[in-house]
């Protein structure tokens, strides 16, 4: 019993001694740690950097992938003057440019916005990008796609001239005979206004920021004709009497979109658009709509 004993005791005795040096070791190795961080403390402070630069390196990553974001609205430039193709019913801009822009802008996956303005102005503010397309009657002109590119065209259009019912003027070539020296109102920006121009004279052309303003200055006797597109011609002599459309027809022409030079890809968007919607019958549903 007692040698039994004995050899328990020695037994503890190796066990305490081996725990003892291992604390003695652990107890070193912290030592050494500590004192390689006080004699190199510019190699924490790198590795300390570095995660700071790692996360300002992904939280700029984060806001460029955020600002390169897709927007999912699609903007039009219009002039909502220009019944039946772009008026104001209440608050809301209607008419056949809007619901054709409306059905482009679901093709493309977009909601679209409206943004009304002068006329004369639409083809900057799609230059400049604060807006990303014109669409407001507008027809393509050698001097138009000098500034912006323009689509396929959507629809046709007739440059009328409306005039007094007991007016001298009868047809288009009375504005042309020897001598003659008749005023005549104009949108301003539009074919009516670039073409008339360039046929009477500035002299003998006088500009209006929109159609009706023109008619009302011929009701009120300042200009002897209005030159003007057909179908707001139609509804502007509708709601005015007295006035009439000559039979003979000033120029004949296309309407298209406009899209900033260079804008390929949205280009071939509303092109293709444009061709689904024609192919489909939508587009001669909603200009019958509108037109009788």
């Amino acid at each position: 019993m007692k040698k039994f004993l004995a050899v328990l005791l020695a037994v503890l005795m190796v066990f305490a001694v081996c725990s003892c040096e291992k604390k003695v070791e652990e107890q070193q190795s912290e030592n050494e740690e500590t004192e390689a961080v006080a004699d190199n403390p510019e190699e924490t402070a790198e590795e300390a950097d570095a995660g700071e630069d790692a996360g300002e390196d992904a939280g700029e990553d984060a806001g460029e992938d955020a600002g390169e974001t897709e927007s999912t609205t699609i903007t039009m430039a219009t002039n909502a003057y220009f019944k039946p193709y772009e008026y104001y019913e209440g608050d809301k801009i209607v008419g056949i440019d809007a619901e054709i822009a409306e059905e482009i802008a679901k093709k493309l996956g977009k909601e679209l916005v409206i943004e009304d303005m002068e006329f004369s102005t639409i083809i900057t503010a799609v230059q400049e990008g604060s807006v990303d397309f014109g669409m407001a009657g507008m027809t393509v002109t050698e001097e138009r796609k000098e500034s912006v590119d323009f689509s396929s065209s959507y629809a046709n259009g007739v440059q009328s001239i409306i005039v007094k019912e007991d007016s001298p003027i009868t047809s288009v070539d009375d504005l042309y005979a020897d001598g003659a020296s008749f005023k005549v109102g104009v949108q301003l920006g539009t074919t009516g206004d670039i073409y008339s121009t360039d046929d009477f004279g500035e002299d003998n052309v006088i500009q209006y920021s929109k159609g009706n303003e023109a008619v009302l200055a011929l009701v009120g006797g300042s200009v002897d004709c209005v030159i003007i597109d057909d179908e707001p011609a139609k509804a502007l002599v509708a709601e005015n009497e007295g006035l009439k459309i000559l039979d003979t027809s000033y120029a004949d022409e296309d309407y298209a979109i406009c899209v900033a030079k260079g804008n390929g890809e949205l280009l071939a968007d509303i092109n293709a658009a444009i061709d689904e919607l024609t192919l489909d019958g939508t587009i001669d549903a909603i200009v019958a709509k509108y037109i009788k």
